[in-house]
């Protein structure tokens, strides 16, 4: 496969190999599904809790008698039919995540990868170097070349003046190599590689 390099100021930079069994694999939405799933459920903090009728202060003492009161046979405040009392099959504090094989989740970054290749939403960048460092200058770039949504994807180090000039711009995310995710990939509209991200990608996923 191959795709054209941009320049920021949209001019091209000659062109780049892409590895077909990285970007052009079959686009599997149920891997891509149980990927995005394994993502948000391990970031959940799963501190959600309420108090269960054993956590309950409230008087022990039998508060109506056994028997001639006409009502049910109660013997604690605390039970979960009452104001104030226990909440019965609450959510407890636990952890949400679940497992999956360093070789399944591999395979969901390179469909993920695949897919941005497949719907022409993949763009080779020259490189992410932007010296001026101010977003209004950045945000006209992004415009030039038709940028609305998009993943821009660095290699080891990010340009710090880009990332500055980025960070407030809706929409736009900047993130080095090692942090490319299934997740942020596909909730952007287009997936920008420089050049030194799609070598480190390759080198990570053949």
């Amino acid at each position: 496969m191959k795709l054209d390099i941009l320049k920021l100021d949209a001019s091209t930079a000659g062109n780049i190999d892409l590895a077909e069994e990285i970007f052009g694999l079959e686009v599997r939405r149920d891997i891509l599904h149980r990927m995005v799933n394994w993502q948000l459920a391990k970031r959940r903090a799963g501190t959600h809790k309420v108090k269960e009728k054993s956590e309950i202060s409230a008087t022990t003492k039998k508060f109506v008698r056994q028997k001639g009161s006409g009502g049910a046979r109660h013997g604690s405040r605390k039970a979960v039919q009452f104001r104030g009392g226990g909440v019965a099959h609450g959510p407890r504090v636990r952890d949400h995540a679940h497992d999956l094989t360093k070789k399944f989740r591999k395979l969901a970054l390179k469909t993920a990868l695949s897919a941005k290749a497949k719907d022409g939403k993949l763009i080779v960048l020259d490189n992410a170097e932007f010296s001026d460092a101010k977003t209004k200058n950045l945000v006209a770039v992004f415009a030039k070349l038709g940028w609305k949504s998009a993943l821009i994807i660095d290699g080891a180090q990010i340009n710090e003046g880009f990332a500055r000039a980025a960070r407030n711009i809706p929409q736009i995310d900047v993130l080095p190599e090692i942090g490319a995710n299934v997740y942020d990939i596909l909730r952007r509209d287009t997936l920008v590689l420089t050049k030194g991200a799609i070598e480190a990608l390759e080198a990570r996923l053949k």
